[in-house]
């Protein structure tokens, strides 16, 4: 019987699956986006959401925790810096799952598994920025401004 055994064997030994979906998550978490089996996704999304979980509770036990899954520290530096401000208004579902079709040699269903919410650097494109006349306006002011004072 299989009562309170949780995730998928995959035809793999527990240390190959474990070292498996640590690789996949790093990438994930590295690049964005990964393109794998739809099987496989379904069971990486369970370790990547764990993984935001931990990243928004965002303390030192929680960074070690993450630490010992994924496999590049810069990849956990990036995921805590910007988890707070991409996931902050989600309470789940940080990933994103898209069938792709059947893949050409052996007709596995493939899917892209995506990390959703506003990515951070959207976020900061969002701003309305200035012109170059706008700034160079404030600037002729600033200096017109001190100007002013050092006549006083």
């Amino acid at each position: 019987m299989r009562h309170r055994k949780s995730g998928l064997k995959l035809s793999r030994t527990s240390s190959h699956r474990d070292a498996m979906f640590r690789n996949m998550t790093t990438s994930l978490f590295k690049h964005g986006r990964i393109k794998t089996t739809d099987v496989k996704a379904k069971e990486l999304r369970r370790w990547a959401d764990q993984l935001i979980t931990l990243a928004k509770r965002g303390d030192l036990h929680a960074r070690r925790q993450a630490l010992s899954i994924l496999m590049e520290k810069d990849v956990v530096h990036q995921l805590f810096s910007q988890a707070q401000e991409r996931f902050s208004g989600m309470s789940g579902g940080y990933t994103r799952l898209t069938k792709l079709g059947l893949r050409k040699g052996d007709a596995a269903l493939l899917t892209m598994v995506e990390l959703s919410g506003q990515p951070v650097a959207a976020q900061e494109k969002a701003k309305p920025k200035k012109k170059k006349k706008e700034k160079a306006k404030e600037t002729k002011k600033v200096e017109e401004a001190a100007k002013e004072e050092q006549e006083e």
